[in-house]
Formats: structure tokens, C-alpha cells, sequence
């Protein structure tokens, strides 16, 4: 009784079932080139194949013809030298004003309340798809500053002495982010609003104080496959260097280098070309017809009967990958 997904082996075909029932395994997983094991984030494949436990024969092949930075495995290593000249992409230069799908949003934070803990948003930089500003202002805070965090911001008291009140600034981003679609349908369906994309996002709108509905917000902090293997957040710093091959945040942040790092890791991924699965139709209709409000009744008297990749067929995602955008 051995997953068809990550290999793991049961005495009792009933402890299986359980597995999958909790696995959420899909072919949206990250998955070994050579053994074609299924991983549950990015940091799980990259121990498998170069951590200290790593299976061998995988190891040495990726060692050979992989990719450190998507984890691809090529035919021969004429193909992965070439591959990473392009794999490997350079820090962002600043562009032009432009309007794209999804837009990138960043946040520097300096400290309110008496003890400078509190957050304030005091920046705020909007890129798009082509890595080209739309929007990048000073924001001036609601309460007063008590520590600029300069070491890390590069802010100075000067720098708000003109900058833009807070509810403008909320205003112009929401105009950005509604695409002249009406509030009702950006809340049902999104129509033509923008994708906002953030490391971190929903601090970053807390601070802003701001709502935009969750089904339209990507952020990179969360997404599993980019995770650690205990699915804790990696640093956006962490990210850029080990999926990108470029350093940032080597000195004070600047928000619009995080928010191209930030649109680069999604494009990235949202370009991976996922294998669909094929189910037999006798498969598709037991789905069907053993579906509930919850999803598929993974009872034992409907799947002991399944093999282990009729299992894996049934088991579905617990998050929505963005290969699907």
C-alpha cells in the first residue's frame, strides 16, 4: 500500500486511505525530475535532492543537469548551462508607468506608540507585469512617528514632510486595483481587477487600512510550495536569492526591488505547466456521485477497491495554485 505521490508505504490499506485523506497531494506539488516524487513545497524537493538525507541517485543527477533555481532536470548538461543563464535573473532596473493584470505591492514600515513597535506604512511602490512603476509615494501616517527605523527604511523625518495623507493614498491604489470594475463585482467574481501581489500583503493593508477580497490577493509569504518544510514563511530576501539567483536587502529595503522580486517569484510560478492527471470515466463518476458539501467521501467502502494512482486522482489541493491564474 504505497503513495503514488510521495512514496510512503502502509502495512494496512485503510492507513493509506487516511494519508490521502490529509496528504492533499496534486500534480500542482513540486516533484522530483527523476523519481517523480511529489513534495509539499519547494524547500521539501530541494532536501530531497541536495540535503544531507538526500536520496542518491536523484542527488547526483541534479547534481549533474539540475537547476538550483526551479529545480527542473535536463537531458544533458549543454541544456542546464544554457538553461541558467536565463534561470539566473539579474536585480530590477527601474522602468516606466504602465497598467498590466497583476500588480506587485510593497510597504516600508517605520515605528508608532511609545515604544516604536507599531507599524506604519510611511512608503508604498506599485509595479506591474513588466516590472514598470504605477504608483510610488511618501505616506504620511495617521499618528506620529516615534522611531524611523532608519538603518533599515533610509527615512528621514524630511522625507514626510510632503508626503501624500493616508486616505489618498488608499484612494489611488483601490483605483489602480478596481480597473473601473464596481465593487460588487470585484467582492463576487474579481472581473477585470487586478491581481495584488505582496510579500506579506495582508500586513502590508492592515497598515495601509485597507480591504481587498482575499480571492484576489497572492502572496508569497504564504503560498505553500514556497514554504519551509514545516510550512513557515521564508523570507522574501530567502526567496529571491534561492528562486531568482539575485541578493536584495543587502542594505536599507527599497520597496520597489521587493515588489519586482515579488512579481518575478509569482510569474515564475504561475508559468509552471502542471501535467493534468487523466481519470477513466468509471472514475470520474464515482467522484460524482460520492461528492459532498465537503468533497469527495473518502469512506472506506467507496476507495477499497482504488489502486494507489486512482487515490491520488481523487486527492485535490488544499490551496489554489497559481499556474491556474
Amino acid at each position: 500500500h504505497k503513495c503514488a505521490a510521495c512514496f510512503k508505504q502502509y502495512k494496512k490499506r485503510e492507513h493509506l486511505i487516511a494519508h490521502m485523506k490529509i496528504s492533499h497531494h496534486s500534480v500542482h506539488q513540486p516533484k522530483c525530475g527523476v523519481c517523480q516524487k511529489h513534495c509539499k513545497s519547494f524547500e521539501s524537493l530541494r532536501e530531497h535532492l541536495t540535503g544531507p538525507l538526500a536520496k542518491r541517485t536523484c542527488s547526483e543527477i541534479f547534481a549533474e543537469r539540475g537547476c538550483k533555481f526551479c529545480m527542473r532536470i535536463f537531458d544533458s548538461r549543454v541544456f542546464i548551462d544554457e538553461h541558467q543563464e536565463m534561470c539566473c535573473l539579474p536585480a530590477p532596473v527601474p522602468l516606466n508607468v504602465h497598467f498590466s493584470e497583476a500588480i506587485a505591492m510593497d510597504c516600508e514600515m517605520v515605528g508608532g506608540g511609545s515604544d516604536g513597535t507599531l507599524d506604519l506604512c510611511v512608503r508604498v511602490c506599485l509595479v506591474d507585469e513588466d516590472e514598470k512603476v504605477i504608483f510610488h509615494t511618501y505616506v504620511l501616517p495617521p499618528i506620529p512617528v516615534t522611531n524611523y527605523r532608519y538603518e533599515l527604511t533610509g527615512i528621514k523625518e524630511s522625507h514626510l514632510r510632503d508626503a501624500m495623507p493616508l486616505k489618498e493614498v488608499q484612494e489611488k491604489i483601490l483605483q489602480i486595483l478596481y480597473n473601473g470594475e464596481s465593487i460588487g463585482i470585484v467582492r463576487l467574481n474579481g472581473g477585470k481587477a487586478r491581481l495584488l501581489l505582496g510579500h506579506g500583503v495582508q500586513h502590508d493593508l492592515d497598515c495601509l487600512r485597507m480591504h481587498y477580497p482575499d480571492h484576489l490577493l497572492r502572496d508569497t509569504a504564504k503560498y505553500p510550495p514556497l514554504m519551509k518544510t514545516n510550512l513557515v514563511s521564508h523570507s522574501l530576501r530567502y526567496l529571491a536569492k534561492t528562486h531568482l539567483g539575485y541578493d536584495i536587502q543587502s542594505g536599507m529595503h527599497d520597496p520597489y526591488e521587493d515588489s519586482v522580486s515579488v512579481m518575478r517569484l509569482y510569474k515564475r510560478l504561475r508559468s509552471q505547466k502542471h501535467q493534468a492527471r487523466q481519470m477513466d470515466v468509471s472514475l470520474a463518476s464515482a467522484r460524482s456521485s460520492l461528492s459532498s458539501t465537503n468533497g469527495y467521501d473518502w469512506s472506506y467502502k467507496e476507495t477499497e477497491n482504488m489502486n494507489p494512482d486512482e487515490l491520488f486522482n481523487l486527492s485535490k489541493p488544499n490551496y489554489k495554485c497559481w499556474c491556474l491564474d
